[in-house]
């Protein structure tokens, strides 16, 4: 029988070792810098219950939406709050792949029990980008167990994907299942008057000065992610800072002109839903409309696929412009893949919309 001295070296190098499992967080990445909108507010104010309370107030806590909208924000902001404020609890935050390879490494060297032991050591388990675990069969198999494991004994769970748990095609029934038994939030995208904001906030972040109208415009043009958005602003502010002057619309389009190019050429779902409505001969409000005759669902089927091909917006997001629920993007891809290997005509037509889009 081990010794009571024996026991607590060892869990002292558990914790250190669940300690040492968690990748670096962001210091920029708090609730504090975090703006706050209504395509993001639901998703904050559950970061921030899970953040301030001591017991799971819902397990797991999963956050989706597409690239740069600000999940990885909000799960660096949950680990500096409760280290902030109750540093006894122990928090591990990796993203996928740093899961993945610890789990590789621990088969290697033919210990996985120290693995499994650092992991369900911990009271706070924060995995970013979940949906690269899926597939993976063993990956897959030791996260589902490890998740079983710290949700029976009590302790908080957060996960973040690019979608939502029904829609990880590749997960077993069971593991979908656990992953929506919790709270499942959608970050939206950014609205215009969120982007201002966001403007606002880093350029006094920053210490510059930065005219009404150049955020206008930035907060007009850049409207895929966050990451994008404050790129844009620090490439102005380092170009300002290193050749001096100051910022102005006029040095704005001028340091962003690659940007701008490829943020000119970018569609939208409506100018998708224009094109392939003029092609079929039917109005853009039909797509949208609860029509099921073919005539009308077969243009509906392919701009979405289009939209899923050509724009950088989830599935939940297509499905909004079409009135439509994310299931039927996801039905109408498969359908319009499966249409396309099956008939060379269709195919062809498919790829000249693809064509004229690009």
């Amino acid at each position: 029988m081990r010794s009571p001295s024996v026991l607590l070296d060892r869990v002292a190098e558990v914790s250190d070792a669940s300690d040492n499992l968690s990748a670096p967080l962001d210091p920029r990445f708090t609730f504090e810098n975090f703006v706050v909108g209504k395509p993001n507010e639901y998703a904050y104010a559950l970061a921030h219950r899970v953040a301030e309370s001591d017991v799971p107030p819902f397990n797991p806590l999963y956050l989706y939406s597409g690239v740069g909208l600000g999940k990885t924000h909000l799960m660096h902001s949950i680990a500096w709050y409760i280290r902030a404020h109750n540093p006894s609890r122990r928090v591990v935050y990796m993203p996928s792949e740093k899961f993945m390879f610890n789990f590789v490494r621990a088969i290697r060297a033919k210990d996985t029990f120290s693995f499994k032991e650092q992991l369900r050591s911990v009271d706070v388990l924060m995995i970013d980008d979940v949906q690269f675990l899926i597939g993976k069969e063993s990956t897959q198999e030791e996260f589902f167990h490890t998740f079983n494991a710290l949700i029976d004994e009590g302790k908080q769970i957060v996960l973040s994907a690019d979608q939502p748990p029904v829609n990880l095609e590749r997960a077993e029934s069971r593991l979908k299942t656990r992953l929506a038994s919790g709270i499942v939030a959608d970050i939206h995208p950014t609205t215009y008057e969120l982007r201002l904001g966001i403007l606002e906030s880093k350029s006094e972040a920053l210490g510059v000065y930065v005219p009404q109208d150049v955020m206008e415009f930035l907060a007009e043009k850049m409207t895929s992610s966050v990451r994008e958005l404050e790129g844009a602003l620090i490439r102005v502010v380092s170009h300002v800072q290193l050749m001096g002057g100051s910022v102005t619309l006029e040095r704005t389009r001028d340091v962003l002109r690659d940007v701008l190019n490829v943020v000119d050429r970018r569609v939208s779902i409506e100018e998708i839903q224009q094109k392939v409505a003029d092609k079929y001969g039917i109005r853009v409000s039909e797509m949208q409309s609860k029509r099921r005759e073919r005539t009308v669902a077969r243009p509906r089927q392919v701009a979405m696929y289009l939209a899923k091909a050509l724009t950088p917006r989830s599935l939940p997001e297509i499905g909004r412009k079409f009135d439509r629920d994310h299931t039927t993007v996801i039905h109408a891809v498969k359908k319009v893949e499966e249409m396309m290997a099956e008939d060379p005509s269709f195919r062809e037509e498919v790829e000249g919309l693809r064509r004229s889009l690009s």
